[in-house]
C-alpha cells in the first residue's frame, strides 16, 4: 500500500489518472483488453477528466464498471451515478468503450438485475479499480458496519446518515429528507479482488476517514481501513486530507 500526498486537490486528481492510465496501458499492452471500474462523487472530479484526456489509451478495448447507485432514483436524477459517468467519462473519451456497464438502481426486479450485472463482473478479473473514501470512512457505499465477509459481488445496503448529510452537502439532492436511504453496492471483497486499486481522497473534510482508514482498527467500523490488505493499493490525496496522519504513517506509507 502506498500513499502519495500533493499540493491541492487537482494535482492529486491528475497523479492518480496518469497513475491509473499507466495501469490501463499495462494490461491492454499484455492481454488485449482491460476492465476498470470506475467511482463517482465530487472526490473524482479532477480525476476523471484527466483520465479522459489520457493519450494512447485504446478506449475500444476497455470495459468499464461502476461502484454503486442508489435504489429508486432515475438515471435523469440530477445526482444518478449513471448520469455522472456518462456526461462526466464516458461522453469526454475521444473513443466509446468497448462496454459500460451501469448499476441499474431502479430496475422493476433489482435483485434480479444486480445479480445479471455480477455474475458478468465476474466472469474476468477487473484489471484498474478507480475508488475513494467517503467521510465516514465508507469504499463504493459500504457504509459502517461493512460486510466483510460476503462473496456476492453488488449489494443492496442501508446509507447512514453520515453518508447521506456528505450526500446533501456535496449539493446532490436539495435537503436531507430526498437523499436515497438505499443504495446498491460492489461488495468490499469485490472491490478487493481489483488487481490494482488507484484511491483518490482530496479535500479536508476527509481528513478523518484518512485517518481511520491508515491508522484505525482494521475493521467493518472503518471500512475503507480494509484496503491495507491489497498488495497493490496506492492512494492519492492532498494536504488537507492528510492533516490528520501521524508522520509514522506518511513516511512509511510512501516509501
Amino acid at each position: 500500500m502506498s500513499l502519495s500526498i500533493y499540493t491541492g486537490k487537482k494535482e492529486c486528481g491528475v497523479a492518480a489518472a496518469k497513475f491509473g492510465a499507466g495501469k490501463i496501458r499495462e494490461a491492454l499492452a499484455a492481454q488485449g483488453e482491460c476492465r476498470i471500474v470506475v467511482a463517482t462523487g465530487a472526490s473524482q472530479f479532477d480525476m476523471l477528466t484527466q483520465l479522459a484526456q489520457e493519450k494512447d489509451i485504446d478506449w475500444g478495448k476497455v470495459t468499464v464498471f461502476h461502484l454503486d447507485e442508489y435504489v429508486g432514483l432515475p438515471e435523469t436524477h440530477p445526482a444518478s451515478f449513471r448520469k455522472y459517468i456518462k456526461e462526466r467519462f464516458v461522453a469526454k473519451l475521444p473513443v466509446p468503450p468497448m462496454e459500460v456497464n451501469y448499476v441499474p438502481g431502479d430496475a422493476p426486479d433489482l435483485e434480479a438485475a444486480i445479480d445479471r450485472l455480477g455474475r458478468h463482473l465476474q466472469e474476468k478479473p477487473v484489471d484498474v479499480s478507480f475508488i475513494g473514501i467517503g467521510e465516514n470512512g465508507h469504499i463504493a457505499f459500504n457504509d459502517p458496519p461493512a460486510d466483510f465477509d460476503t462473496e456476492i459481488p453488488y449489494l443492496i445496503v442501508n446509507l447512514d446518515e453520515v453518508c447521506r448529510r456528505q450526500q446533501l452537502g456535496e449539493g446532490w439532492f436539495p435537503t436531507l429528507e430526498d437523499v436515497p436511504r438505499k443504495a446498491v453496492s460492489m461488495s468490499v471483497r469485490q472491490i478487493l479482488k481489483s488487481r490494482c486499486i488507484v484511491n483518490t481522497v482530496p479535500d479536508e473534510r476527509k481528513a478523518y476517514a484518512m485517518q481511520i482508514t491508515f491508522e484505525g482498527e482494521l475493521s467493518p467500523l472503518h471500512p475503507a481501513s480494509v484496503i491495507r490488505l491489497h498488495p497493490n493499493c496506492s492512494t492519492f490525496c492532498d494536504q488537507p486530507a492528510a492533516s490528520r496522519l501521524s508522520r509514522l504513517t506518511r513516511e512509511f506509507c510512501a516509501k
